[in-house]
């Protein structure tokens, strides 16, 4: 047993080191709607929001630019409220200009009878970053105010890390600045995680790391 800790700690030392040697721990700036909706009902108000990214993957307070393409069709104020006032549609745009680099969302916007809401939930697939097994499906939803991570029956996970954790994230390349969701305690089947009071477009990746050794095992791009 004491040989297997040792070799498992110089295994997981090497990877650390590899990685320091190639992976970035920064990210591309992005700005992103994270409230958005397919329909808005005719007469009635909409609001939008959105987050501002940093190259961290962190979010930054910023003043950002509200747009409509067809103003006439769907109107938005410098708060992003919008309001439907005749059929059709129009591109919603939010942007943020820091002088240097022009960074933008867009989202297409129709107006109709009741304001239709996009699709709650969001997917991916788990891939391991190491030599040790790590596979599966996920489905991510929401439920209230809450989400839930569905994790797929066809999940695999090696027994052999200690400490396996698993975060939300927008930054797959760290755990700095990441959602914690809590220790793995379950490598082989379907599972669920009930993450409290976060929005659906909130993160990006889904991320497993070995929290004792700091080294980052697998991840998922949330689609």
């Amino acid at each position: 047993m004491k040989y297997f800790c040792l070799t498992l700690l110089l295994a997981l030392s090497l990877t650390s080191c590899i990685q320091d040697d190639i992976v970035f721990d920064t990210v591309e700036p992005e700005l992103r709607i994270t409230q958005a909706v397919d329909t808005i009902g005719l007469g009635t108000d909409y609001q939008f929001e959105a987050i501002f990214l940093n190259n961290a993957g962190v979010a930054e307070a910023i003043d950002i630019l509200w747009e409509s393409s067809a103003p006439d069709i769907i109107s938005i104020d410098a708060d992003g409220l919008a309001t439907a006032l005749q059929e059709g549609s129009a591109i919603i745009t939010a942007s943020f200009d820091d002088g240097t680099t022009l960074t933008q969302d867009v989202v297409e916007v129709h107006t109709g009878a009741e304001t239709i809401s996009l699709p709650v939930e969001r997917s991916g697939v788990i891939s391991t970053t190491t030599f040790y097994l790590l596979e599966g499906d996920f489905i991510l939803r929401e439920e209230g105010s809450d989400l839930v991570l569905d994790i797929a029956e066809n999940y695999r996970a090696s027994t052999a890390l200690p400490g396996l954790y698993i975060y939300l994230t927008n930054n797959p390349n760290t755990i700095a600045n990441a959602l914690e969701i809590g220790e793995v305690e379950t490598f082989n089947g379907a599972h669920s995680y009930t993450i409290p009071n976060t929005g659906l477009n909130t993160y990006d990746y889904v991320l497993y790391f070995c929290k004792p050794f700091n080294v980052k095992v697998g991840d998922g791009q949330i689609q």
